[in-house]
C-alpha cells in the first residue's frame, strides 16, 4: 500500500495518483501559455480508438479577453471560486471518427471515454508542475455550444479549472468544509472478476 497526500491505496502505486485532487481555494496566480501548452501537450498524448484523437481544448487564461466568457459559462456557485483560477479549459470531444481506408465518418463509441483519459493526463501532468486542475459538469451546456462555436458532431464534455492552491479561508465557509483529498470505495465494491455478481 502507499500512503501520501492523507490517502491510503490498497497496493503499492505510484504517489502521482494520491497526490492528484481537486481543490477549490485558488491564488489568482496567472499561467503562462507555454505552462498551460505543457500540460495540454501531455493531454493530447492520451490513447484513443483507431488513434482518432477526438479531444479539443478550448481554453482562457485569466485576464485575457476570452476569460470572463468562460467564466460566465459556469453555473454561479462554481464562479464562486472558479474566478481565483488561473485558466479554464473545456474539453469536447469529437463523437464520430474516420477508419483508417475509409472515405466516410462513422459514430465512435469511446469519443468520451479517450476525452477523459486525455484530461487524466492533463490533471498529472498539472500537478507534475505544481498546479492542480478542478474538473467540473456545473456549466450552461446550451450557452456552451453556442458561445463557443461548437461544431455539430461534438459532445462538451467538461471543464476544468487550473490553478495554483490556496489556503481555504479564501473560500466561502460552506466550501471549506470539502477542501480536502476525498477517499475511494475499496476495490472489493467496483472489480469483479469474470462479470458481475448475481443479485
Amino acid at each position: 500500500m502507499t500512503k501520501f497526500n492523507s490517502r491510503e491505496s490498497e497496493f503499492p502505486i505510484d504517489p502521482m495518483f494520491l497526490d492528484r485532487w481537486s481543490p477549490r481555494a485558488f491564488t489568482g496566480e496567472a499561467i503562462s501559455t507555454a505552462e498551460l501548452f505543457t500540460m495540454l501537450d501531455a493531454a493530447h498524448w492520451a490513447p484513443s480508438s483507431f488513434n482518432a484523437q477526438p479531444w479539443r481544448f478550448l481554453y482562457a487564461r485569466r485576464d485575457t479577453p476570452h476569460w470572463t466568457k468562460f467564466l460566465h459559462l459556469l453555473v454561479p456557485s462554481n464562479q464562486i471560486w472558479a474566478q481565483n483560477a488561473a485558466a479554464l479549459v473545456f474539453i469536447v470531444s469529437k463523437s464520430h471518427m474516420r477508419l483508417p481506408g475509409s472515405d466516410a465518418d462513422v459514430p465512435s463509441h469511446s469519443h468520451s471515454l479517450d476525452a477523459g483519459t486525455a484530461s487524466g493526463f492533463l490533471a498529472l501532468q498539472a500537478r507534475k508542475m505544481g498546479w492542480y486542475l478542478h474538473g467540473m459538469a456545473g456549466f450552461d451546456l446550451e450557452r456552451a455550444i453556442v458561445e463557443l462555436a461548437v461544431p455539430a458532431a461534438h459532445r462538451v464534455e467538461a471543464v476544468y479549472a487550473i490553478g495554483k492552491q490556496a489556503d481555504k479561508s479564501v473560500l466561502p465557509e460552506k466550501l471549506q468544509a470539502k477542501e480536502q483529498p476525498n477517499t475511494r470505495l475499496p476495490l472489493q465494491e467496483l472489480v469483479f472478476e469474470g462479470g458481475f455478481p448475481h443479485t
